[in-house]
């Protein structure tokens, strides 16, 4: 504990300081800066969302961008009036031997003022146009992550693609049935209709195992008679025994 308030008693003891009376000179200077910027902000806007499933790659964001600035003084006044004041000193320093008149370094007519001289302040209207283009690249550092959200992505797509097949399975099978059974009943489109085009490749076959109706014409003539009466068997007369 001594040694703590014997530190703290060195350093708040009274500090001899040196004064030099060297004279520096000192020069002042005035301006204005203006400081302008563009401020490029991350953000997770450039996502795939497939069924659900969130992707995000490497982005790349370029933003151009234009900005101006207009600088005034006011009130404005491009000229002022600058007095000018007489300092002349030619008496008051008593005469000399000659009897003329001895100046003695100060002006005659103190605050005299003899004319107004036009001053140009130099205000002037400050206009700046700066331009440019900012460009940043994002790259997820989580790559397998990435890898595994794009395979679920293709999933999601080959998902979505085989019910699309399905229901265009399933409606291209209604469509048949319903164009067949309609040919069955003998109505169909016009042919001028804009919906003639709905069954027109449905194609009306007859199904296998089934027999249509159908007719056959049987030709007769006396050929055929002649013919018929040949194939007939004929008889034999009982032959007589033999004597012996």
């Amino acid at each position: 504990m001594k040694r703590v308030l014997a530190a703290l008693l060195l350093f708040a003891g009274p500090v001899n300081a040196q004064v030099s009376s060297t004279a520096a000179p000192v020069a002042n200077s005035s301006g204005s800066v203006t400081n302008q910027a563009v401020q490029v902000t991350p953000s997770a806007t450039f996502n795939s969302v497939i069924n659900g499933v969130s992707c995000q790659g490497a982005t790349l964001t370029i933003n151009p961008f234009l900005s101006s600035t207009t600088g005034w003084s006011d009130p404005y006044e491009r000229y002022y009036n600058e007095p000018v004041y007489d300092t002349i000193d030619l008496v008051g320093g008593g005469f000399d031997p000659e009897g003329n008149p001895i100046p003695d370094g100060r002006p005659d007519n103190p605050g005299s003022v003899l004319f107004h001289k036009p001053v140009r302040t130099g205000q002037k209207t400050n206009f700046s146009i700066n331009g440019g283009i900012t460009a940043q690249i994002s790259i997820p550092l989580d790559r397998s992550h990435i890898r595994t959200c794009r395979r679920a992505a293709e999933k999601q797509v080959e998902l979505m693609e085989a019910s699309l097949a399905d229901k265009r399975l399933n409606y291209e099978i209604a469509r048949l049935r319903n164009c067949a059974d309609l040919m069955k009943e003998g109505v169909i489109f016009h042919p001028s209709s804009p919906y003639s085009s709905i069954c027109a490749d449905v194609v009306l076959v007859n199904p296998p195992g089934v027999l249509p109706p159908h007719t056959h014409s049987i030709p007769t003539s006396s050929t055929t008679a002649e013919t018929s009466d040949a194939a007939k068997p004929t008889q034999q007369q009982p032959s007589s025994p033999a004597s012996p």
